[in-house]
């Protein structure tokens, strides 16, 4: 069946569905990854549509399936300030390996930095503050021409994650999660498939990498995400949380 024949169902009522983007999410439900990418595309105004992307240890996987379908569409990378230099080697790498043709870089605001961050010690005093300023606030001004993002969370990353929809409401913007329902086996077999490089990182025991401050290396009995924010009571930047509040 295809997705626009799924489409036609949920919005007849034959299949369940209660969420407030009509019929897409749930017509998405099964889709595979580039279907979303390409659904995205049929749903979002021309021009409107782009990927974000940290450029992390499992971000090759989402830009590789993007590209397999438009490797022209914007692709926006924050870079906090904070970041590993593997970080920023591992987006040019990809950059060229993928063929992305814009791929725009965007940082946070310089007064904002100065105001709030001067002796650059607020993610040891105020995390929450400091993932606002250097991530939250800047992204919500790169997204404001935008009507729709793509992004790389999947479910079995837990938490906050474990229930996340194919597609959701992100404030006046449509949010697509093309990787929800993928396990971890599932982006492995993708990752070979395409023949990713590995993050320079994560030879080194570093499951999730954000920024320098706040990432640890993971055990190998523990959750990937487990490196983040280490022994504070935080698991999410705000990203996800806090964006569509601004």
């Amino acid at each position: 069946m295809t997705i626009a024949q799924r489409l036609d169902l949920s919005n007849e009522g034959s299949v369940p569905c209660k969420d407030d983007v009509g019929g897409l999410s749930c017509a998405l439900a099964e889709a595979s990854p580039t279907e979303i990418i390409a659904a995205a595309i049929d749903n979002v105004a021309p021009g409107k549509l782009c990927l974000v992307s940290s450029f992390g240890t499992e971000s090759a996987v989402l830009l590789a399936f993007m590209a397999e379908v438009d490797r022209t569409l914007p692709v926006v990378f924050l870079d906090t300030g904070w970041l590993f230099e593997e970080t920023l080697a591992y987006r040019d790498t990809l950059i060229d390996r993928l063929g992305l043709t814009d791929v725009r870089t965007i940082h946070p605001d310089a007064d904002r930095l100065a105001a709030l961050d001067a002796d650059r010690s607020l993610w040891d005093s105020d995390p929450d503050a400091c993932c606002r300023i250097r991530k939250v606030e800047p992204l919500a001004r790169a997204l404001a021409g935008f009507d729709g993002w793509l992004n790389g969370r999947k479910r079995y990353q837990g938490g906050l994650r474990s229930s996340i929809p194919v597609v959701e409401r992100d404030g006046s913007r449509l949010k697509f999660n093309p990787l929800a329902t993928l396990e971890r086996a599932d982006l492995e077999a993708a990752r070979a498939r395409f023949d990713l490089p590995p993050h320079p990182l994560a030879a080194k025991g570093f499951a999730s990498v954000g920024c320098m401050p706040c990432t640890s290396r993971a055990r190998p009995d523990e959750d990937g995400r487990a490196g983040r924010w280490r022994g504070r009571d935080k698991a999410e930047c705000g990203i996800h949380t806090l964006l569509s509040t601004l």
